[in-house]
């Protein structure tokens, strides 16, 4: 029994509370303002005279167009002379019209020649540009009685053995061996080049 009084006064709650949820919206649709009764929206709002419209000075009619925020009153009147201080503006700027819908195009300016360029066009075609520097580092040699002297070349990751005549990396022939260096000619492009011997 104790289970069913308990459903009994949720139930008598949840229908008090509706009601009263009904009666808190009937009237707030009803009197906008709540308990305070409605007041009309003309009786708080003070005309302001309508000022007949008279030659003004150029400032004073800016001043009025340009004026940002919100206006004095609420008066729904029609302002004829503020209706007519923006029609007396004219447009005055400078550069392009923003109203136009054509653009101005500019006209292509003919690229100038100096005597530098008469010169550099006389002598011929530019020189070749140079052969790519041989990236081979020698880092030392080795010799043994009855053998050739050998040296140790390095390209990045791979070291390459090799004596005097030899290519290396398919490429790069040894021309010929001294203790502080190394002639090396690229066989594309019969380039040499002396090598110093490196440290580390």
């Amino acid at each position: 029994m104790k289970l069913g009084a308990e459903n009994r006064n949720k139930v008598i709650a949840a229908g008090v509370l509706g009601l009263l949820a009904l009666v808190l919206v009937v009237r707030a649709l009803i009197s906008p303002g709540g308990a305070e009764p409605a007041t009309p929206v003309t009786a708080a709002i003070t005309p302001t005279p309508v000022v007949p419209a008279t030659k003004k000075p150029a400032v004073k009619t800016k001043s009025l167009v340009k004026r940002t925020g919100p206006p004095r009153s609420l008066d729904p009147e029609l302002r004829y002379d503020w209706l007519k201080a923006s029609e007396d503006m004219k447009y005055s700027g400078e550069g392009r019209n923003i109203f136009s819908a054509q653009a101005p195009i500019p006209k292509p300016v003919a690229p100038g020649h100096t005597d530098g360029d008469e010169t550099a066009e006389d002598a011929g075609p530019p020189p070749p540009p140079p052969p790519p520097p041989i990236n081979l580092k020698f880092f030392g040699f080795a010799s043994k009685p009855g053998e050739p002297k050998k040296v140790f070349l390095s390209q990045g990751e791979d070291v390459f053995i090799a004596a005097e005549g030899e290519i290396v990396n398919r490429r790069y022939k040894v021309m010929r061996i001294s203790p502080v260096s190394v002639e090396i000619e690229d066989e594309m492009n019969n380039h040499r080049q002396s090598i110093p011997l490196t440290q580390g």
